[in-house]
């Protein structure tokens, strides 16, 4: 088995360093680079850094120093071997097979790297030629400069079909073929693939040619042509303009993913050096990957046209499960049928960063482009949008993201649908009213009572003590019951900070697993802090309701079902009764400055809801004595 340097140096660019060695050492960000205790040595303060962009690891204290594979075969024990297979398992290469002729290949693919570089300085000296002038003066109207023009590597693909066949005949017809010099169909004799294009070359981080895009001068298609994947280039792992964009990224701390070549030249061209673009396909996973180790909040910034703004959300969908902590994306939105060439030439430079500046994150984009969506006017519409939103919640894997973006889209849902609260004049002070035979009434008027403040534990601030223990101890004891009433429990506030954490845990890991019971749940839990909590609450006595209890003997079904029926009502007594004293405190309000009739109706009305309510929760409590 022979494994080239270059398909060593492939295998670790694959690799994101912080993540692998973030499995088993809590790494935090440091800047450009993140930190740890070292795993090598005994420290209490971190020594250790972690380099994703040089690829490296180095400990200041005890002088521990490697790659990914080094940390494989030096902190998890693996041999060199095993240590390759696993990264490259990961990294979606294959390992080189252990016969010469693999070995051969493996050299063949390294000397591409010379056929394209050839050709990239082929293609140069035609666009410096007498026969480059139409094409150097169509770069001049499209306003890029001279000294760009060469930065970028701009070139001419004479339009011919053996031109450049001829000028890299030093090398094999089958190595130009594979590098995608040249196309060969079936028997026929292989051509040229680039004709009558620019040709802008494309390369990896460290500045080396791997392939092409060649624009199209006038009319035809297809607009832009790239090379085919090769052993040196595939598109999905590749970024245009990386080897500029990082460096530049270090002085800004941001990077701008723009949809295309130009617009990343464009871009240069104004000062603004920080751009790269995907190749021609939507932006992948591993395309991500490369650029959160350059920035954790990347600004995308896609034409305004109806197509750019679909390229958006398809970047946005592909983020959604590899959201994590810190890491995100954010959208600069183009004025419509506008691309960032048309803005850094209208604008200037300060005006693109200025549309940067405004760019919105990514939960927000998510929301605008799904109340857009549609008519919100009917109540199906309106549950259809909560149903949209949730479903790009529940697509993130990291589950405290995923929790935080539930909560935000739920906000937004409950501001947008929020009901009108009736204007209200200046409170007219109550007088007093004369009574029959002349004799007036002073104070209150006996007819006027607070609300009851009997069960004070559900209220503004939230249930607690035994009804919020009851509840979380009855829906451990009975999971299912979490996804029936998810909407509900969300709107409950929990007085109690870890009852709140553990109802939010327990709505989280209910909300992903169907078919959850008691055991289920709790080993879901058993990793977390909440588990000790959890635990407690199945253990403890006191708390008077069916669901509750332990259940054992003949009659378990049907105790099961009471419980069951029992635990419903429960949450709808909780879920409701804040809500009816939340009125109750309007209408008591109104009522003190109107002192009519139709005020006091309501009042006594929302009074007798709120007491039923309560000897609704009395009820429930003695049923589990029976």
């Amino acid at each position: 088995m022979t494994l080239t340097p270059q398909w060593l140096d492939e295998l670790r660019s694959r690799i994101t360093l912080s993540t692998l060695i973030g499995r088993t050492v809590k790494v935090t960000r440091a800047g450009r680079e993140y930190k740890a205790c070292c795993p090598f040595h005994s420290e209490k303060t971190p020594s250790f850094t972690i380099n994703d962009e040089k690829g490296f690891y180095h400990c200041f204290g005890c002088s521990a120093h490697g790659d990914a594979i080094r940390w494989m075969t030096d902190q998890r024990g693996l041999s060199f071997m095993d240590a390759v297979k696993e990264l490259a398992a990961e990294a979606g290469m294959e390992v080189p097979a252990a016969d010469p002729r693999a070995a051969k290949k493996a050299e063949e693919a390294a000397s591409l790297r010379d056929v394209v570089q050839g050709a990239a300085d082929w293609f140069t000296q035609q666009l410096d030629s007498s026969n480059g002038a139409p094409a150097r003066d169509y770069l001049a109207k499209r306003g890029i400069s001279d000294p760009t023009r060469r930065a970028f590597g701009f070139g001419l693909a004479p339009d011919s079909r053996s031109a450049s066949k001829e000028a890299l005949k030093k090398f094999p017809t089958a190595m130009l073929v594979e590098s995608g010099m040249l196309i060969a169909v079936d028997d026929k004799e292989p051509y040229d693939r680039f004709r009558g294009r620019l040709m802008i070359p494309i390369r990896d981080a460290r500045g080396r040619v791997i392939a092409f895009g060649g624009r199209i001068m006038g009319d035809g298609e297809p607009k832009y042509l790239n090379s085919p994947d090769t052993p040196l280039f595939d598109k999905g792992r590749v970024l245009y303009n990386i080897d500029k964009a990082s460096p530049a990224s270090r002085q800004t701390n941001r990077i701008i993913v723009v949809e295309g070549y130009m617009d990343v030249i464009a871009l240069a061209e104004a000062g603004i050096a920080d751009a790269l673009a995907p190749l021609g396909t939507a932006l992948t996973e591993a395309q991500l990957g490369l650029i959160w180790r350059m920035v954790p909040v990347p600004v995308l910034c896609f034409d305004g046209d109806a197509a750019g703004q679909k390229a958006a959300m398809r970047a946005a969908m592909r983020a959604l499960p590899l959201l994590r902590p810190g890491f995100s994306l954010a959208f600069a939105i183009l004025p419509p049928g506008q691309d960032p060439d048309d803005i850094v030439r209208a604008r200037g430079a300060e005006g693109f960063t200025a549309l940067l500046d405004e760019a919105q994150p990514l939960v927000e984009r998510l929301w605008a482009h799904e109340v857009a969506a549609g008519p919100l006017a009917t109540p199906e519409e309106r549950a259809a949008l909560k149903t949209r939103l949730l479903a790009h919640a529940d697509a993130i894997e990291d589950a405290d993201v995923r929790h935080h973006y539930r909560e935000a889209f739920r906000e937004r849902i409950d501001t947008l649908f929020a009901r009108r609260q009736p204007e209200r004049t200046a409170r007219v002070p109550w007088v007093p009213q004369p009574q029959r035979g002349g004799n007036r009434r002073f104070g209150p008027d006996p007819r006027l009572q607070p609300p009851v403040d009997e069960a004070r534990s559900i209220g503004k601030i939230g249930i607690g003590g035994h009804y919020a223990a009851a509840l979380i101890a009855g829906l451990l004891r009975y999971p299912a019951a979490i996804r029936r009433h998810e909407e509900a429990l969300t709107r409950l506030a929990v007085a109690d900070s870890s009852d709140a954490e553990l109802l939010r845990v327990m709505l989280d890991s209910a909300g992903s697993q169907e078919g959850l019971d008691c055991e289920g749940l709790l080993a879901i839990l058993e990793p977390m802090k909440v588990y000790n909590r959890a635990t407690t609450l199945l253990r403890a006595d006191g708390m008077h309701f069916s669901f509750n209890r332990r259940l054992d003997g003949e009659e378990v079904d049907a105790a099961r079902e009471t419980a069951l029926r029992d635990l419903d009502e429960y949450i709808g007594v909780l879920v409701t009764q804040p809500e009816i004293r939340t009125r109750l405190a309007e209408a008591t309000a109104d009522y003190m400055r109107t002192m009519d009739d139709e005020g006091h109706a309501r009042q006594q009305k929302l009074r007798a809801m709120d007491e039923e309510l309560t000897r609704r929760l009395a009820a429930l409590s003695d049923s589990s004595q029976g």
